[in-house]
């Protein structure tokens, strides 16, 4: 799993390599119509290349992810990863960015990392995973690599044509301190962007 969240200036690698992601190229049926809202064109604001990118559907991060040879994180893996990083308790001002008490995303890595060495697993923007939402899921599924909405291969092969809602993970600097804790979830339709809402990628291993 990355160790960051994927910047703007990471983000713009790509649209520039691939301009059919653009500001004013992507087709609608992948974006609310505020896909890179804060963005001048195809460039980010001046002294955010190192924060999170924000304004990003799952679509777009999905498109992101498969251009770096990698993907989205799956739900599971997501939280055995904030899980072995971070301790909701420790949680303050001064260990994540979360509750509006800066006001605005942060350059990633501006926190401690977890034990792990991810940075960034609570606040700072929430975090695209690859599931399909469903409220009872973990009821219910196997206890091993758990995916909801399809095999690994089904969604990854055919993502342009999901329809389903996602999930997020994580929280960001607008939540209130419940919303951060690992436990957390929330979910949006693939096409809902927002300056909360961002993602990192990872990459399978092989066995």
């Amino acid at each position: 799993m990355d160790k960051y969240e994927t910047t703007n200036a990471q983000y713009k690698e790509f649209i520039d390599a691939n301009p059919q992601w653009q500001k004013n190229r992507i087709p609608k049926k992948y974006h609310d119509g505020d896909y890179l809202k804060h963005w001048n064109g195809n460039d980010y604001p001046p002294d955010k290349g190192n924060h999170p990118v924000v304004y990003v559907s799952w679509y777009a991060a999905m498109a992101y992810a498969e251009w770096r040879g990698k993907r989205l994180p799956t739900e599971a893996e997501w939280e055995c990863a904030a899980r072995g990083s971070w301790h909701w308790s420790a949680m303050n001002a001064d260990t994540a960015n979360y509750g509006e008490n800066v006001g605005d995303t942060t350059p990633v890595g501006t926190y401690p990392p977890g034990a792990s060495g991810l940075y960034d697993m609570a606040g700072n923007v929430w975090e695209w995973c690859l599931d399909e939402y469903n409220p009872e899921f973990y009821a219910i599924s196997p206890s091993h690599n758990p995916l909801a909405g399809g095999t690994m291969d089904n969604i990854l092969s055919d993502w342009t044509n999901v329809k389903t809602v996602r999930v997020l993970r994580g929280g960001s600097w607008a939540s209130n301190a419940k919303f951060v804790r690992v436990s957390d979830r929330t979910r949006f339709t693939p096409k809902i962007t927002n300056n909360a809402r961002g993602f990192r990628c990872v990459k399978s291993v092989a066995r």
